[in-house]
């Protein structure tokens, strides 16, 4: 069974990384239970193992956290769903290129259920919408927008960090990194396009497309 655990209130970002550090070594050790954690964090930039200094354009806007999970820079604030994915990966398989393909089918299984399509690009991390609305890149093609981040960890094949949905962020919160280090496509919302979707909605979304994708049960 796969616990959910729900946080009402922001969640500092330091100390749900050290709850996640603490749980992950409970889920190795036998101790505890896999647990998906849904959250929103204060507004904040966290670095990855891949971020480059350079796409931190303004540093001094928000508190900047290093990072051990994946990927580059990423915006975390209210009105972004996180999920934290504490998971067993050695029980899943032992193969960690077909569990980041799970999780990336999950987000678009999830968007799925308000009738847009999420979509993967090669060598861009995340889940991106296109953008038919908007002027097309200078060689033609469609501009596409991010809509969500992806950057796990593993310690012992036991998974923290996640995913992140844009919701109803402040998307101008956006423009103090490059996120993901893509300067040709920009980011949006569920709410930026239209969807008067809510963080209830999301979570629902998410339970339910996570035991289509996982084929787990929960509790």
């Amino acid at each position: 069974m796969v616990e959910w655990r729900y946080s009402d209130e922001p969640v500092e970002y330091q100390s749900a990384c050290e709850w996640m550090e603490e749980r992950a070594g409970q889920i190795a050790r036998g101790e505890a239970g896999e647990v998906i954690w849904l959250l929103e964090h204060p507004p904040l930039y966290t670095a990855g193992t891949s971020a480059k200094r350079q796409d931190l354009t303004d540093p001094d806007r928000f508190p900047v956290y290093e990072s051990k999970r994946g990927g580059q820079y990423t915006y975390h604030g209210p009105g972004q769903r996180v999920a934290y994915v504490l998971l067993d990966v050695a029980k899943r398989g032992h193969d960690v290129r077909l569990f980041v393909q799970r999780l990336e089918e999950w987000v678009i299984a999830t968007l799925a259920e308000f009738n847009l399509k999420g979509e993967i690009r090669p060598g861009r991390v995340g889940v991106w919408v296109e953008r038919p609305d908007k002027p097309a890149l200078f060689d033609g093609s469609m501009r596409e927008d991010k809509i969500a981040a992806i950057g796990i960890r593993l310690r012992k094949w036991v998974s923290f960090h996640g995913i992140s949905i844009n919701v109803e962020p402040d998307l101008e919160h956006f423009t103090g990194i490059v996120p993901c280090g893509i300067t040709d496509h920009g980011v949006t919302s569920l709410v930026d396009l239209g969807l008067p979707v809510t963080l209830d909605d999301v979570d629902s979304a998410l339970k339910s497309s996570f035991e289509t994708v996982f084929g787990d049960a929960t509790e």
